[in-house]
């Protein structure tokens, strides 16, 4: 496990836990890692959540497919990011979502009831990792609420401008790469890609904004 300690010490769930105590603790979680080939299945949608995953390496994203199989990304996880770890706290019987490697990722598994029990010895930073991961939920409740706001909007345009508005704010500066091409961001959105495509056309011809794959420019 000492090889992906630079990735885990950039990961919320470890925050303010030392080096020494987090490999300790890893161990006494019973942590795993597995490799996924991009588009295979991380978390499959209908399956008990029991996991919390931690990406290592690679991306993946939270899908949501409804009857008629018209498929919205719920959320992404990159280097260092958690996923799952709301339903898994909740402790779903059926999770309605699946988890999806976007390109070749490897992923740390934990069992989330390890977490929430404290082993014999109540090591006090296993307190703290749970702090952090309440802290981390309430983090992914402002981004829920976020993405309602998004999606709630009326128009392509106004979905696509109070995204790039976040994005813009988050990285705080007015160019910044988004995680999704086209595609990926119409079903984030939950738009037609073809609207999607005509929109940013339009918005660079009137000079709002510039755009290339995924890197994009608020002007």
């Amino acid at each position: 496990m000492e090889k992906y300690l630079d990735v885990l010490r950039n990961c919320p769930l470890f925050k303010g836990i030392a080096d020494e105590n987090l490999l300790r603790m890893l161990n006494c979680l019973g942590a795993r890692v597995e490799f996924f080939d991009k588009k295979y299945t991380v978390i499959a949608e209908g399956n008990p959540a029991k996991f919390i995953g931690i990406v290592l390496s690679g991306a993946v994203q939270v899908i949501n497919t409804d009857f008629y199989g018209n498929r919205s990304i719920v959320a992404v996880s990159e280097k260092g990011e958690m996923f799952s770890e709301a339903f898994a706290c909740a402790e779903t019987e059926s999770i309605p979502v699946s988890v999806v490697a976007t390109e070749p990722s490897e992923i740390m598994l934990i069992n989330c009831s390890h977490i929430l029990h404290t082993c014999t010895n109540n090591c006090g930073f296993h307190q703290q990792m749970i702090f952090n991961l309440m802290k981390s939920l309430a983090v992914k409740n402002i981004q829920f609420h976020q993405k309602i706001e998004v999606t709630s909007k009326r128009s392509t345009r106004e979905k696509l401008l109070s995204y790039l508005t976040i994005c813009e704010k988050k990285a705080g500066a007015p160019s910044f790469d988004i995680p999704f091409d086209r595609q990926e961001l119409a079903d984030f959105l939950g738009v037609e890609r073809s609207g999607l495509s005509a929109e940013i056309s339009k918005l660079k011809k009137e000079g709002i904004i510039d755009a290339y794959k995924k890197h994009f420019e608020l002007l």
